[in-house]
């Protein structure tokens, strides 16, 4: 089973950044690769449960599950439920902590999935530098 990871320093105090990640309704407002993101399950991005339908800057549509939401270890982890990806099973983890020695936060998203062998080095290629390492380089920037 594939795990594409990516990890990066935002040079910013974890309280500045986890708001921005722990709201799963959200992810437009930070991610360049998102055109739209809105909840179509759930009264809010926090509650465990809720479903966001994301747009992708291709006009590709992912639907996704909010599994868990870590405040005391500033975790998010959801699974997709469709997309034009081939990837079964896919749940994955975004998870920041304190840089305690400079006030900074770090940021690691990864993800597991099963899919066609003859996919796999595509998929762990979009997802580790496509998404992930996209997604927190965009973080980053906001305080750059």
């Amino acid at each position: 089973m594939p795990r594409p990871y990516s990890s990066a320093v935002i040079t910013a105090p974890l309280a500045e950044v986890w708001p921005h990640v722990r709201d799963f309704g959200g992810l437009h407002r930070w991610h360049p690769a998102i055109e739209g993101c809105e909840l179509i399950r759930g009264a809010s991005g926090t509650e465990i449960g809720a479903q966001r339908r994301l747009v992708l800057g291709d006009g590709g549509v992912v639907v996704e599950e909010l599994l868990a939401l870590d405040e005391r270890g500033h975790a998010v982890t959801y699974e997709i439920l469709e997309s034009p990806f081939p990837v079964r099973r896919y749940v994955s983890t975004l998870r920041l902590a304190p840089v305690t020695a400079v006030g900074h936060t770090f940021g690691e998203w990864w993800t597991e999935f099963d899919a066609d062998a003859a996919a796999e080095g595509d998929l762990v290629e979009l997802f580790a530098n496509g998404v992930f390492a996209t997604g927190l380089a965009a973080l980053a920037q906001r305080y750059a």
